[in-house]
């Protein structure tokens, strides 16, 4: 009898069974810590603002060159510009040279004039880089930028004419065209009316630039 006694002894409990039995329903509550949730935000991260604007006044700096060197090649090209034929007379030797002309005279000045102030605009340009939002140096870029362009197509203009004379002349002026034998002095000349144009085309697309970034603040 105490055998039997003994063999119905009670197994220890453990905590599922106590919570079973607590339960009164004969399931097992599962006591679970919620799982962790990982939020993907898929907004787009936002340019910096104004980068834009810094981006355009780069892009000013680097035609803002692009206008110095045309400059000034067109202006060393034609300062540099003369011609010697290798026959001459008793009295006469034929030479000709760009001083001879006031037309590429003033476009030697206008040309050198231009190169002076785009240097001088370098740093306002450098400011617009480093505070693009600064209207002051970008209204002051416009403005030189607009009197280097009416001083630079006045002179190519002019010497654009004078190189067509001198290619063509004029039989109801009685001009002959004295590139059938100053050959290379014309082909020089043209050289550098081109490269004035050039430098033409860069201030254009800066004053285009800048008046895009005015507006646009």
């Amino acid at each position: 009898m105490d055998s039997g006694k003994e063999g119905v002894a009670s197994a220890p409990t453990s905590p599922e069974s106590r919570r079973t039995r607590s339960n009164g329903k004969g399931k097992t509550i599962a006591e679970a810590a919620p799982p962790s949730v990982t939020i993907v935000s898929t907004k787009a991260t936002p340019l910096p603002k104004g980068g834009w604007k810094k981006g355009v006044a780069i892009l000013d700096f680097i035609l803002r060159l692009g206008a110095i060197g045309s400059a000034m090649g067109a202006a060393a090209i034609m300062g540099n510009n003369e011609q010697i034929l290798p026959f001459f007379t008793q009295f006469f030797q034929f030479h000709v040279q760009w001083d001879d002309f006031p037309m590429f005279q003033f476009f030697v000045f206008a040309n050198g004039a231009a190169v002076v102030f785009l240097i001088l605009s370098l740093p306002f340009s450098i400011v617009c880089i480093v505070r693009p939002f600064a209207a002051g140096p970008r209204l002051l870029l416009v403005i030189i930028d607009i009197f280097m362009l009416a001083l630079v197509m006045a002179a190519a203009s002019a010497a654009a004419a004078v190189v067509y004379l001198a290619h063509n002349g004029s039989q109801d002026a009685n001009w002959i065209a004295i590139c059938q034998q100053f050959t290379d002095f014309c082909q020089v000349t043209s050289e550098a009316v081109v490269a004035s144009f050039v430098a033409a085309v860069f201030l254009i697309c800066l004053i285009v630039l800048s008046s895009v970034a005015l507006k646009r603040g």
